[in-house]
């Protein structure tokens, strides 16, 4: 699912504690022959509030079994995101589909300004500190998938450090 992004940490949901967060629930509507025959489709967010987060997709004719569907999906595609403190290492824009994500880096005790599912995301990951726009579609279904383009391209000075082929301290002290 997230083979398009370099340095991405995949994480096992073993042994963490995770929450889940309900982004939507749609009625959905398939017309038969012999009527309408109605389902729900849910997205949801799950996190450890500490840098791992994923989300899932469930479908079912039931609200609750579409919503634990969902939750058994978004534990199959944990990731971890680099953060710094309580806030992003440096703003990022992620697009997906329509929608348009930009996440910029606040300092300590701003909170987290942001609008519908990218709220939910940013939460779920353990940010307190951020600013974010929404732009262009407010399908909640893209803008979870545009929030998650934006927090796979981050990476952490560590990261860099070890691309670039030098320590910290060269990093930083130029």
């Amino acid at each position: 699912m997230y083979q398009d992004y370099k340095n991405v940490e995949t994480v096992k949901p073993g042994g963490l504690d995770l929450k889940d967060r309900l982004v939507g629930v749609q009625r959905v509507t398939k017309v038969t022959k012999g009527g309408r025959a109605f389902g729900f489709s849910a997205i949801v967010v799950v996190g450890d509030e500490n840098g791992v987060v994923g989300h899932g997709l469930g479908k079912s004719k039931e609200v609750a079994d579409a919503i634990s569907k969902g939750v058994e999906d978004a534990k199959k595609n944990l990731v971890r995101i680099p953060l710094h403190k309580s806030t992003l290492p440096h703003e990022q824009l992620g697009k997906y589909g329509g929608a348009r994500v930009f996440l910029l880096p606040a300092s300590a005790g701003t909170g987290v300004i942001a609008g519908g599912p990218t709220r939910m995301v940013l939460e779920a990951v353990g940010v307190h500190d951020v600013l974010s726009k929404n732009q262009g579609s407010s399908n909640p279904h893209n803008m979870v998938k545009a929030t998650f383009d934006a927090l796979l391209k981050l990476r952490g000075a560590d990261q860099i450090a070890k691309q670039r082929g030098i320590t910290l301290e060269k990093l930083f002290n130029g």
